[in-house]
């Protein structure tokens, strides 16, 4: 695994939603919606499981560019994720990612003609971390305000992630 995989897999491991934005067919404006990260060992790509006539759906089988927006708020850090969305109709995946909870959206289950795997292959990424506790940061906040300079690399970090190459 590259460096950056290892970089992404890290800043999403404990996150559970991301918020899914694709291109609206009928318009061309970008839709967003929360949608729930299936926990499996990141590769590069991102699962989650969706209605084969729902709009994310619906979206990417018009235009697969979709981007996924995380946030971490226990640490501090904040992920946009570009990538290439697939529908996918995989038994052995499926039944890998199942959680019982799903018969809430898909009551017959693994059985269920509705149900699909919408797979997220990830091209780059970029992240903001702050990786001080909110009393330095609020420090350094005040510090930047008192003086009249801008905020130090101390607040935050900024990074960028390239993935496609997985």
């Amino acid at each position: 695994m590259t460096s950056d995989i290892l970089k992404l897999k890290d800043l999403i491991e404990e996150v559970k939603f991301a918020m899914m934005t694709t291109v609206c067919p009928t318009d061309g404006q970008l839709r967003s919606r929360p949608m729930t990260l299936q926990q499996t060992e990141f590769d590069g790509d991102l699962w989650f499981f969706a209605g084969k006539s729902t709009k994310p759906v619906l979206d990417i089988s018009y235009n697969p560019k979709v981007n996924l927006s995380f946030a971490n708020v226990h640490g501090s850090s904040y992920i946009s994720v570009v990538g290439r969305g697939e529908i996918v109709k995989d038994k052995a995946k499926e039944k890998e990612l199942w959680n019982p909870m799903y018969k809430a959206w898909f009551p017959e289950g693994l059985e269920d003609p509705e149900l699909c795997l919408i797979k997220v292959q990830v091209e780059s990424a970029d992240y903001w971390e702050n990786p001080s506790s909110t009393v330095v940061q609020l420090v350094g906040f005040a510090k930047a305000i008192l003086s009249g300079e801008k905020a130090s690399n101390e607040i935050g970090h900024h990074g960028h992630l390239e993935i496609s190459n997985h």
